[in-house]
């Protein structure tokens, strides 16, 4: 079995899924535009969310009274994540983060604090969508910047006629359940709806060696000089 590099023993590696949190009870700590964005993120997942903080954004302030949110204006308490299916502190008070990751898994919630892997028990990617048709993008927590850059790259190539057509083979798939066609029999008819679509499928010029070692240089002249800058 190839050995990792040393620097590279302690690193997580995470399991990539999509979960279900339909009507599920979400718990978001903080009110500013990190706990923003991370509502919006559970409120495309149909998720109930729960937005502990004194103050909200303009917007957070708008679901409010929309009664698309619930809100607790105060500062967390430790039984808040009661009854929560997911748990996401993004305050930027590192004691009080602390505190919603140890309340969560006293309780076997899954929790992610932003910008704090060691406290994530998950990660949130950076995700393309398209209707039905998403594409989760991680680096593992290493660079979020790069994810957001290849999501904005794929976003170019995958338009919201991908979506439709996701959404056109789903009612097709279920009223072809209702006939007796073998498995084998909907699969060609669904490559063949695929091909008659005429989207094509994604083509980029391959990824040149003489790219990978530019990059490959660069990152070892920035990690020379950040080590040169250590006491």
């Amino acid at each position: 079995m190839q050995r990792r590099p040393a620097e590279e023993e302690n690193v997580s590696a995470y399991y990539p899924l999509f979960l279900n949190l339909n009507a599920k009870a979400c718990l978001v700590v903080g009110g500013g535009m990190v706990a923003e964005r991370k509502v919006q993120g559970l409120l495309e997942a149909r998720a109930s969310v729960i937005v502990v903080s004194p103050t909200l954004t303009a917007t957070l302030y708008g679901l409010v009274d929309k009664g698309v949110i619930a809100h607790v204006r105060r500062s967390f308490h430790h039984e808040d994540v009661a009854g929560c299916a997911l748990v996401i502190g993004a305050t930027d008070d590192a004691e009080v983060n602390g505190r919603i990751a140890m309340a969560a898994r006293q309780r076997g919630i899954p929790v992610n604090i932003v910008d704090t892997p060691e406290l994530c028990d998950f990660i949130a990617p950076s995700v393309l969508r398209r209707g039905d048709v998403q594409i989760a993008i991680s680096t593992g927590g290493r660079s979020p910047t790069l994810a957001k850059r290849l999501r904005q790259g794929l976003e170019v190539l995958i338009g919201p006629e991908y979506g439709e057509l996701a959404g056109l083979l789903g009612r097709l798939r279920t009223a072809l359940r209702r006939r007796e066609i073998t498995p084998a029999g909907r699969k060609a008819l669904y490559e063949r709806l695929i091909e008659a679509s005429g989207l094509p499928l994604i083509a980029h010029p391959p990824v040149l060696p003489s790219q990978v070692h530019r990059v490959r240089s660069r990152r070892r002249r920035y990690t020379h000089a950040i080590r040169a800058r250590r006491p």
